[in-house]
């Protein structure tokens, strides 16, 4: 779809991606891991596993064997690590696509074992170790029998690593986990690839090989990133509301009377939080105030003046202002991550580098 046909799209900054990513890995002393899981956190998973790859990343992590699968299908030949603690129902599938599984249980690993006999492949994994979040993983004290048990069973045990709980919130039990996992490290040996720190813990704390999800797509304030996603939308009808004109579902907004009104072609099924968008970017760069109720296709916004169906508003900015992605999180009282998974994939997305 060309640019100039879309109603609505979404623009998504590679420059700016490749200078978080660059600031990132300055501040790491080892590897970082660009997280793409839920669709690169609704920024698009394939095109930016090709675009991250060509410039030197050396791995990407998605959650699910289907995500990993996509990347494969879409012609992504470099290592995919699966965050998500492997099922045994999940094992061929994962030796089939050639993707990295995490192993939390010996019964998955027992499953990845076997499959790969059958099929005459060698296992590959990385070994979770649980220091402290207790979702998934061996308990950090069982790590070294975990890893000879698994080892045992003819896998090749790559990597090992483990997630912060408290980065960003409570900073001493991110140091009890950090202090658990080098305890780890000193009794299973070097030889391994050892990951910890997700985001904010690199960012609050330093690390060496680190999974990066939030900071890479710009979503973390402070300290010199940038996000790198905008909405744009072209209005399908521009009017003069009369005095006592009512607007959308429920009839809140009651015209005074003289406002012109744009009813922009996106609501909430295309990842736009109800009740919590307040404000659209206008064609000038003024904001303009919502107007009623979000529907679940259709926003309708106050203007200044009368304009034209070919003006272009942003509706999602790439900034921490009050049209950005952290200010619809924050009116809905949830966190960044929630909102950018929900951005729909009705919506084309194109990706710019200028």
């Amino acid at each position: 779809m060309a640019l100039v046909e879309a109603r609505a799209w979404m623009e998504v900054d590679l420059k700016a991606l490749w200078a978080n990513w660059r600031f990132l890995s300055a501040r790491a002393k080892g590897e970082v891991i660009p997280v793409l899981k839920a669709d690169a956190y609704g920024h698009g998973a394939l095109p930016l596993a090709r675009f991250l790859f060509q410039k030197g990343a050396r791995r990407v992590a998605v959650a699910a064997v289907g995500e990993g699968r996509a990347l494969r299908e879409g012609g992504v030949e470099g290592e995919v690590l699966l965050l998500g603690s492997l099922h045994p129902l999940e094992a061929e599938e994962a030796l089939r696509w050639g993707l990295t599984p995490t192993l939390s249980t010996l019964e998955a690993a027992e499953a990845l074992a076997g499959r790969a006999r059958a099929l005459g492949l060698t296992p590959r994994a990385h070994l979770k170790v649980d220091t402290g979040m207790n979702r998934v993983g061996f308990p950090w004290e069982e790590a070294l029998p975990a890893l000879r048990a698994v080892e045992a069973l003819g896998i090749r045990v790559e990597g090992v690593y483990s997630h912060l709980a408290t980065a960003g919130e409570d900073a001493a039990f991110v140091e009890v986990q950090r202090r658990r996992f080098q305890e780890v490290r000193k009794a299973l040996g070097e030889g391994y690839f050892y990951h910890l720190e997700n985001s904010l813990g690199l960012l609050l704390h330093g690390g060496e090989n680190v999974r990066v999800g939030l900071a890479l797509y710009g979503l973390v304030p402070g300290f010199g990133l940038k996000p790198i996603l905008r909405l744009l939308a072209r209005p399908t009808l521009v009017k003069r509301l009369k005095a006592g004109d009512r607007v959308g579902y429920g009839g809140e907004y009651v015209a005074r009377g003289g406002e012109w009104l744009a009813t922009l072609p996106v609501g909430y099924a295309d990842g736009l939080p109800r009740g919590a968008v307040a404000w659209v970017r206008g064609p000038s760069g003024a904001l303009c105030p919502v107007a009623g109720r979000i529907s679940m296709d259709q926003t309708t916004v106050l203007l200044p003046g009368p304009v034209g169906l070919e003006a272009v508003f942003e509706v999602l900015s790439p900034d921490f202002g009050p049209t950005g992605l952290l200010a619809w999180a924050e009116a809905r009282g949830t966190i960044p991550y929630e909102v950018a998974v929900h951005l729909s994939r009705r919506l084309p997305r194109f990706y710019l580098y200028d």
